[in-house]
């Protein structure tokens, strides 16, 4: 059985993890075994983070909403159960724009809920 070196494979196993850690501070960038390391640890905050992303635009969202239906003496909960009485299906992320880009769209929604 002849021995088998691993010489290619090792060395673009370990190129592919330096070329993801390109850019990390110190030696991460440079030296494969902390570079494997700091590789997982973003691969895990990034697999975390694109969840809490999800979470962070709804808040803001949703503080934007609130923030318009208080000019127009309203709370934000009522819109929403206004909204969902006469089956108006407007994301929430669609009303903030309505909110901010458009305040007369705005308040035709509020009027169609039945809260003007």
């Amino acid at each position: 059985m002849p021995r088998v070196r691993k010489g290619a494979a090792r060395t673009r196993k370990h190129n592919r993890i330096r070329k993801a850690a390109r850019g990390f501070y110190g030696t991460s960038s440079r030296r494969y075994s902390l570079a494997k390391e700091k590789v997982f640890r973003a691969g895990v905050t990034a697999t975390r983070d694109r969840r809490t992303r999800k979470r962070d635009f709804r808040r803001l969202w949703i503080t934007r909403i609130s923030a318009a239906c208080r000019q127009r003496g309203l709370r934000y909960s009522r819109l929403m159960e206004g909204l969902f009485e006469k089956d108006i299906l407007l994301n929430r992320k669609m009303l903030s724009e309505l909110a901010i880009a458009d305040p007369a769209a705005f308040d035709a929604v509020v009027a169609a809920a039945g809260l003007a």
